[in-house]
This record gives C-alpha cells, structure tokens and sequence, in this order.
C-alpha cells in the first residue's frame, strides 16, 4: 500500500516483540525502524521476522529522529523510562502506543495526555485486557442487568515469575484486573486499600524512580470500593505456582466468570439464585452457560485499534492516555494503602 502509516517499536524484549509481530502483519503499517538498547535483541529479531534491510534498527531513541515521515511509535520499555520517552515522542509530533502502566506518577499522566491534546495527537495506553473478546461481552452482560443487583467482586492474578525490578506485584498486576472491574461497572473506586509481603526484594532500589519504603512486595490484597458500595476483592501474587487468572461478579441472579486459564470456556454466566422457604435458602435455576466469544487476538485489537485512531484522527475510547492516567491514579492511592499497611485511601 502507498498511504501506509509509518511505526517504529520502541523495546523488543518480552511483549513488544509481540507488538512488532502484530504492526508487520498489518497491511495499513509500514515498520520502518526497531530500537532496543541490546544488539543481540536487535539481530535477534531482525532474523526471526526477516526484516527489510531499509527498517532502521538501532539503541538509540534519538536516531528516530532522523527517520523520515514516520507516524507513530509503540513504546514497550520499562514503567520507569515512559514519561521521558512518551514526551519526546509527543514533541516530535508522533502519536503514540505506550505499555501501561502510562506512567509512574499521576501527575506524569495528566501532562502527557494535555500534550497529547495540544498537538493533536493520539496517546493509547496497551491496556491489552479491555480489548479481550471476553472482557468486551461481559461488559454487556453485567451493563445489560443478567446478573441482578450486584453484590461482590473478586479476581485471582497468580503465578511463578517473572519478578520485576522495577515495580511491585501490584504495579505489575493489579492494573488489568482494575481495568476490568472498572469497565464492567461502567465506575472507579472511590475508596482503595492495599495490604502486602515482601520476600524477594526487601531493600528499596534506590536506582529507580519507584522505590516503595518496604521494598517491592511479592504478594498483594486489595480492596476496592466503588460509589455504588460495589466492592471488589484482588489477590495478585508473582510466587505462587498455582497460576491463575480469575475474575468474578457475583449478583442476586447469578455469577459471570472470566477465566483465562480456560480455553473452552474463558467466560461462563452461572445462573442461580435463592428462594426462602420459612426459614431457609433454597437454590433454584442453576444452570450455566458458556458464552460465545468473537474471534480475534487481543494485542491485534490493540495494534488495529491504534492505526485507526491514527487514521480517523480520533481518540480511543476504550484505552485513552485518560484512561490509562485513572488507572495510576488508583494504583498511586493503592501504593500510599499499603504503604500504610492497609489504611484506607479515598480518591477524588
């Protein structure tokens, strides 16, 4: 194609090799550079997708900027680097992909997204989950009243590596649950609490910017409670070798589940409810249903997402630099909770 859009990846190692995989298979993109800062990575990847020698490969950010023409750039590089290297970015006049979380700090997400404005320019967080297939039908089934009047939320993010130096389990995890939660609920949290144990890492990293008092903790429980009163329960946990990847809405008619784990069922609607009896409980019309999902990879729908924001010119209105900055906001006043050891946090 002629009007192909022009992208460079910004970070190949674990996830944003995925993100490259993702822009070369799309038709309206043309990938004209890749910069990581480990030359290995670099030919690594240049022989595993059989780039064109044309495609600019390098470690340094800085030599984007003596690519001609080019669009936009999706950044998957530590949480820490996001706010220098999204600014630039945004400075240069090129859209941008950013890995969530946006950034660090609140007020970081706030300027980037008013730059964003003031220049015109498309700024996406990779909130991956809120383009999941399951996440997007079951937004419809809570918002639609399947479940009755919702009682409880809870979610189970559990597994055995890998452990970050850069942030906590909670920084690391808690977002795509929040994110979840968040969209079903159609609502943010107005109260958050955070309580969590440090195994691994128990000295503050003095050499990043987020360098939490206790070290970074392994193992999180959140609490969030919504406007509604709607509360939601998480347990996030990077050594745990049952993994998992569970969430839940429990209403009076019934429960939805997400299970990522299931592949013939990732999301289940458990219809049952109580009829009282005298005294007692009865359970009746419990039946489940599997629920069909629409095909299609989530990060594809994340990568497609951007180049049509890119294309129309319009902002995402699923996974906004907006969007992204509430998600901060809540893990700020989750971080200020567990600091705090499980004091309750109010956000505004």
């Amino acid at each position: 194609m002629t009007n192909q859009i022009k992208i460079a990846v910004i970070g190949v190692g674990r996830w944003g090799v995925h993100l490259l995989r993702n822009f070369l298979a799309d038709p309206q993109v043309n990938v004209v550079a890749v910069v990581d800062p480990h030359p290995e990575r670099l030919a690594a990847i240049k022989q595993q997708f059989k780039l064109d020698e044309n495609v600019v490969l390098t470690t340094q950010w800085q030599d984007l900027k003596k690519v001609p023409g080019l669009t936009g750039v999706a950044i998957a590089t530590p949480a820490t680097t996001h706010y220098a290297l999204i600014k630039d970015a945004l400075q240069q006049g090129y859209h941008v992909l950013a890995e969530k979380p946006l950034t660090l700090d609140p007020e970081e997400c706030r300027e980037l997204c008013q730059l964003a404005e003031q220049h015109h320019l498309i700024l996406i967080v990779d909130h991956t989950y809120l383009f999941h297939p399951a996440v997007e039908r079951g937004k419809t089934v809570v918002q639609a009243g399947k479940l009755g009047d919702l009682r409880y939320g809870y979610a189970t993010r559990t597994h055995l590596g890998p452990v970050r130096q850069d942030v906590d389990a909670l920084w690391d995890l808690a977002i795509h649950d929040i994110a979840i939660f968040n969209a079903w609920l159609g609502q943010i949290p107005m109260k958050v609490q955070a309580t969590g144990t440090v195994w691994l890492q128990g000295q503050p990293n003095r050499e990043i910017t987020y360098s939490p008092s206790q070290g970074l903790a392994d193992l999180v429980w959140l609490t969030l409670t919504y406007p509604d009163g709607f509360q939601a329960y998480i347990h996030l946990c990077w050594l745990n070798t049952d993994k998992q990847r569970r969430l839940g809405i429990v209403g009076s008619l019934g429960s939805l589940i997400f299970d990522e784990m299931s592949r013939s069922s990732p999301l289940t609607l458990l219809h049952g409810e109580f009829e009282q009896q005298g005294n007692q409980f009865i359970p009746v019309n419990q039946r489940q249903v599997v629920l069909e999902l629409d095909p299609g990879e989530p990060l594809g729908r994340v990568c497609s997402g951007f180049v049509v924001s890119i294309l129309n010119n319009t902002p995402s209105e699923v996974s906004s630099g907006w969007v992204g900055t509430q998600l901060v906001e809540i893990l700020a006043a989750l971080t200020v909770s567990l600091e705090q050891g499980g004091k309750p946090v109010f956000l505004k």
